[in-house]
């Protein structure tokens, strides 16, 4: 078996970390990125303990920093040959959120972590996923879309610092974002080894302990909710899947279900011109 080197963001709980797991008991190198020290570590050790292997490593990255982005970066230049697997699974979304809250960067958090975050990050490692034999960029969206069938990016005021601020409906537009940038990316590489595929996360089961200011009610709707939902180990098996599937190699631009099954997306996500207006204005945001 090729030894994979894999990056996954977002990686100290949840689907990460089970990816995490389920990659390094596979005997791949994984490389965790989180934002929290504390956490990663936990996680870290969690992790080497589950699967025998010392081949798994830390890193800190704050997706909302284009800073602590460019670190990261520059640390994977220096200790790395190559990058094999990009998953850009790190997600803001604090569902007790009633107010806009701003990076270091003056950018609304949800936005640049979960859609700008993920784009400069693999700009900025192209140069690495390029040197693999056959690399694979996974983006991550939520199968929450399907509760808004006409979302449609604000090219406007993304950040919604000109209307009312709604957690969900910033965390929906900036997957609905990373849907489009798949598409738009896989198209900019077609000419390269790398592939680029999109996973509709489904209901998984939610440690509510991550979010302790949510409210009885929204902690009674969760509880149900949960019976719904399946585990983060059983999600993990498509991250898993798309980052190592033989079958896989050719196939670029897809989104894919918790069934590893090819799904459609939006009209919305899919017209060109819609695709053209978000990465005109995504581009805008970095100082390349």
């Amino acid at each position: 078996m090729d030894v994979k080197i894999c990056l996954i963001t977002g990686a100290n709980s949840g689907i990460g970390k089970s990816a995490a797991i389920q990659l390094a008991q596979q005997g791949h190198k994984v490389i965790i990125g989180c934002r929290s020290q504390q956490r990663g570590e936990r996680a870290l050790d969690e992790i080497k303990s589950r699967c025998s292997s010392a081949n798994v490593e830390l890193l800190i990255v704050d997706l909302s920093s284009q800073t602590s982005i460019r670190l990261l970066s520059d640390h994977l230049h220096k200790s790395v040959e190559r990058l094999d697997v990009l998953i850009h699974n790190a997600a803001d979304f604090d569902l007790s959120r009633k107010e806009p809250v701003y990076s270091e960067d003056n950018i609304e958090t949800v936005w640049a972590t979960n859609h700008l975050g993920p784009v400069f990050l693999t700009y900025l490692l192209l140069d690495l996923l390029k040197k693999s034999d056959q690399a694979r960029i996974i983006t991550i969206a939520s199968k929450g879309l399907l509760s808004f069938p006409f979302l449609k990016i604000d090219f406007d005021d993304p950040e919604f610092k000109n209307r009312k601020f709604s957690v969900t409906r910033a965390y929906y537009q900036s997957k609905l974002a990373q849907v489009m940038y798949t598409y738009w990316l896989s198209e900019e590489l077609k000419d390269t080894s790398i592939t680029v595929n999109c996973i509709r996360v489904t209901n998984v089961e939610l440690d509510l302990s991550r979010y302790p200011n949510l409210s009885k009610l929204m902690i009674f709707l969760y509880s149900i909710k949960r019976k719904f939902s399946i585990s983060p180990d059983d999600m993990a098996r498509t991250y898993v899947y798309l980052a190592t599937a033989n079958e896989l190699q050719k196939v670029t631009g897809k989104y894919f279900n918790e069934k590893n099954q090819a799904v459609t997306s939006s009209g919305f996500s899919k017209c060109e011109e819609n695709i053209k207006k978000l990465m005109i204005l995504t581009l805008k945001y970095f100082h390349f």
